[in-house]
Order: C-alpha cells, then sequence, then structure tokens
C-alpha cells in the first residue's frame, strides 16, 4: 500500500461539461486522480441555419472537422455522410468513425496548421471546402484556405459558453497539492478558468504543471504565466495522462 501512495498524483482536466471521462479513465490507469474544472459548456445549435448550412458543408467536395463536439453536434442534426472527411486530430477522427465516415484523414501534428499542411488543402484554388465547425475560435482554417482561393461553406453546430465553477469544486481545488498536473486542450479554456479565479486561486493554477500537446498551446501558457510547462506527445488522454507522471 505504501508504493500505491507513493505513485498516487493529482491532475486538472479543464475540457468542457461532460467530456472528461476519457481523460479520467487515462489519469485512473496511470495511478492519479482528476479533478474536472470546467469553465466552458458546449451549447448544440440547431436552428434552421445550421441545418442548412451543414447540408451543404457535408455536400462539399471535402469537409473539415474542426472537434470531437463539430461531430457530435452535427450529428445530431442529421446522419453525417460526406465524400472525403478531414479531422483536425485523432479524437475527431475517431468520433467521425463512431459515426459511419470510415474514410478520414486526419494530421500527425493534431490542430489548425497540421491541418493546412496536408497534402490534400494545398491546392484548392475553387474547391469548395466543407468546415463544421462552433462558433468563435480562431478561424485560421477557414482564413488561410479562403487565402488559397477555396470557396468555404462553413457550418456552426455549436457554441461555447462562460461555465461558473461551482463553490463545491472550488472547495476540491482549493485542497489540491502544489504539485499537480494541469491538462490544458483548449487556450479558451484556459482564459476562461484564468478569469473566474481570484488572486490566490489564479497564482495556484500557474504553478501548477502545465500539460499541453501543441506549440500554440504552450506559447499560451507562456503568455499566461505558467513557469511549468510539459509538452505531451498529443492530445490523446494516455499520451497526456503519461506526460504528467513524468513531470510530477
Amino acid at each position: 500500500m505504501a508504493l500505491l501512495r507513493e505513485r498516487e498524483w493529482y491532475a486538472i482536466s479543464l475540457r468542457p461539461q461532460g467530456q472528461h471521462q476519457r481523460l479520467r479513465n487515462a489519469v485512473t490507469r496511470a495511478g492519479g486522480h482528476l479533478l474536472a474544472l470546467s469553465p466552458l459548456r458546449i451549447v448544440a445549435l440547431d436552428d434552421t441555419d445550421a441545418c442548412s448550412r451543414l447540408r451543404d458543408a457535408l455536400a462539399a467536395s471535402r469537409c473539415v472537422f474542426s472537434s470531437p463536439n463539430a461531430v457530435t453536434c452535427a450529428a445530431r442534426l442529421q446522419p453525417l455522410a460526406t465524400a472525403h472527411a478531414i479531422a483536425v486530430g485523432a479524437g475527431t477522427a475517431a468520433a467521425l468513425r463512431r459515426h459511419g465516415i470510415a474514410n478520414v484523414i486526419a494530421p500527425d501534428r493534431m490542430d489548425s496548421e497540421g491541418v493546412l499542411d496536408l497534402a490534400e488543402l494545398q491546392a484548392v484554388a475553387s474547391q469548395r471546402i466543407g468546415l463544421v465547425s462552433g462558433d468563435g475560435g480562431r478561424g485560421l482554417i477557414e482564413r488561410s484556405l479562403r487565402e488559397r482561393g477555396a470557396d468555404i461553406v462553413r457550418a456552426d453546430v455549436y457554441r461555447r459558453d462562460v461555465a461558473k465553477f461551482s463553490p463545491a469544486a472550488l472547495r476540491r481545488f482549493d485542497a489540491l497539492p502544489a504539485a499537480t498536473a494541469l491538462f490544458i486542450t483548449s487556450a479558451e479554456a484556459l482564459d476562461a478558468a484564468l478569469g473566474q479565479l481570484d488572486g490566490e486561486r489564479r497564482a495556484k493554477l500557474l504553478a501548477m504543471h502545465a500539460i499541453v500537446a501543441s506549440e500554440r498551446l504552450r506559447e499560451a501558457c507562456v503568455r499566461s504565466g505558467f513557469g511549468r510547462i510539459v509538452a505531451a506527445a498529443s492530445a490523446q488522454p494516455a499520451d497526456l495522462a503519461h506526460a504528467a507522471t513524468a513531470s510530477i
């Protein structure tokens, strides 16, 4: 039992509400305990415009899906069928396969920059390309493909709303040890978390071991003031948990 206690560790997930389970499972398998601290919630869009634009996006010669949320929310509106699906990362690709799309392309670098480096999206002048995404975000994929001459049909199928931390969640946060891993998979979620913490709690968060899966997120952590930043091999839960166990 003493060995087990020595291997125990703690982590926080800043993913949106309802999206912590796979990461929780990976952390548990690695001997850790995960606090789900959700600063955002996903709100599916089901208005007439969203449905219409989704039909048009899926009918394009290529269709880019920006996240697992985009896949899940789109599938609630209509069955997913597209000639050529492109996913931002492995998690998005897996979500597409669960909804019946077997032929999916995803980059090794699992972010917008990785998608834009794909050979399939280089010579796209005059091509019609669908983009299934959420309201907001950086807009890098859409902007870059338009600059390459593509005709982009964007379908926003969800939005992100700020979710206020509950008093119970904050009490659990206060009880965490200093050597806690913080999984950061979204710069927007990080900003939403920091924006609702008081000075003492914000300082505690910034002192944690930030576990990131992209250079963009590492840069966001540097700007926010983190002193300990560890790069995971990917955004997959097992890789995030492995990076955490190696750092704390």
